[in-house]
């Protein structure tokens, strides 16, 4: 029996913050002239022109902002509850905005007709959570299943869609909603001795994805993903190079320069074991869909791999839009390709995202573009991917100071 992924639906805060600002903020925050110059390089190099956030201001004199800023200038770094508090608040409300999104899309579904909610979150929590509310919210049937992902990391939206996966094919009437929700930014670091935390402050941003999941038989007039195998694994020598921990003042992160080289020295045998069950060869595949989890990470991966630069293109565009929003990240890339699948490139697709541990999690996913009638236009080509979810120019909102 198969099961399909029928819909994806995407949002973001509505505070937008380009890289260059977020940059000469963090440079404000840095008492010395090396860490200054560090956060420059960081920031340049990193690949993101701009990132959305559930923080609508930083320092100033708003009561209201969760960096607050001291007599000398400098924002104090407010503790792990009171990071909480803002995740509470917002959390709930982008959770709502993106699952309505995904019900709107998905006429073919009665809300109620969902049976079971899979939660996914590594920057914060609260209970009763996200899963609760939005049964409240969105008035879905009070006897769904729910069940929570917590704290996993990058890579948590494939054991969620596996855990869809399993739930369908035990059940052909399940309908599963999964939702990926982060709110990164919310665990800005700003000690400048870790040069870690410098890095992820360059990286991360705020976003949700939410997907619907099922074994009925898809529309023919939308695209989708059937889901073909799950594979699972773990590269020892990272385990001490990626690690996410609950500290006094937010989450911490450890994320060294080594990962990129260890994933690249990895992946193509996971690659090639997963391929093999399930008789692929490597040129059968037609689109990859990998985390980004950053620039260099992107660039050993498709080194490794012998990928044509243009094959991760959506996943860079992805980066460069919005950052790496942890777990949500990898459906904003499946959403992009999805939209713009055609008859020409659609087919068996690799998708993967990394973790701590080092955690490896991939998908064999099938794309299937809609049917289209021939008299209308065609979608654009994966390649030169351009109409995006949010507006490309940087003309959203910058706060002022």
């Amino acid at each position: 029996m198969s099961v399909f992924i029928h819909h994806i639906a995407t949002a973001v805060p509505s505070t937008c913050y380009p890289q260059s600002y977020a940059r000469d903020r963090m440079k404000e925050q840095m008492k010395s002239r090396k860490a200054k110059h560090l956060v420059n390089f960081i920031y340049n190099q990193s690949a993101v022109d701009q990132r959305f956030s559930a923080i609508d201001s930083f320092g100033g004199n708003d009561p209201d902002s969760l960096f607050q800023e001291g007599e000398d200038g400098c924002w104090i770094e407010p503790t792990t509850a009171q990071r909480n508090q803002v995740y509470c608040l917002k959390a709930k409300n982008l959770a709502a905005d993106v699952v309505q999104q995904l019900l709107d899309k998905a006429e073919e579904f009665d809300p109620k007709q969902i049976t079971h909610i899979v939660t996914v979150s590594c920057t914060g929590f609260f209970n009763p959570g996200i899963d609760y509310h939005l049964i409240r919210l969105l008035g879905l049937n009070p006897s769904v299943q729910r069940y929570h992902l917590g704290f996993m990391g990058c890579y948590a939206a494939f054991p969620a869609i596996r855990m869809a996966d399993q739930f369908c094919t035990a059940d052909p009437n399940a309908v599963v909603l999964v939702l990926c929700l982060e709110l990164c930014s919310l665990h800005l670091q700003l000690d400048e001795t870790k040069p870690e935390g410098l890095v992820a402050s360059s990286l991360f941003g705020d976003g949700a994805a939410a997907a619907l999941i099922s074994a009925r038989k898809p529309r023919q007039d939308t695209g989708h993903y059937e889901i073909i195998r799950h594979a699972s694994a773990i590269v020892p020598a990272g385990e001490q190079d990626m690690a996410w921990e609950i500290g006094d003042h937010g989450f911490n992160i450890v994320l060294s320069s080594y990962v990129p080289k260890i994933l690249g020295a990895n992946i193509g045998g996971l690659v090639q074991e997963l391929l093999q069950e399930v008789g692929l060869d490597f040129h059968e595949l037609a689109a990859w869909a990998v985390h980004p989890g950053g620039k260099t990470i992107l660039d050993k991966v498709g080194e490794s791999l012998g990928l044509d630069p243009a094959r991760l293109q959506v996943s860079r565009d992805i980066l460069r839009e919005f950052g790496n929003m942890s777990s949500a990240t990898i459906l904003f890339v499946l959403k992009r390709m999805l939209d713009h699948g055609t008859p020409a490139n659609h087919g068996p697709t690799c998708a993967m995202a990394f973790g701590p541990g080092l955690t490896v999690e991939m998908s064999i996913l099938e794309l299937v573009a809609p049917t289209l009638d021939p008299a209308l236009p065609q979608g654009s080509d994966l390649k030169s991917s351009a109409i995006l979810e949010m507006p490309q120019d940087l003309s959203c909102l910058v706060p002022v100071k």
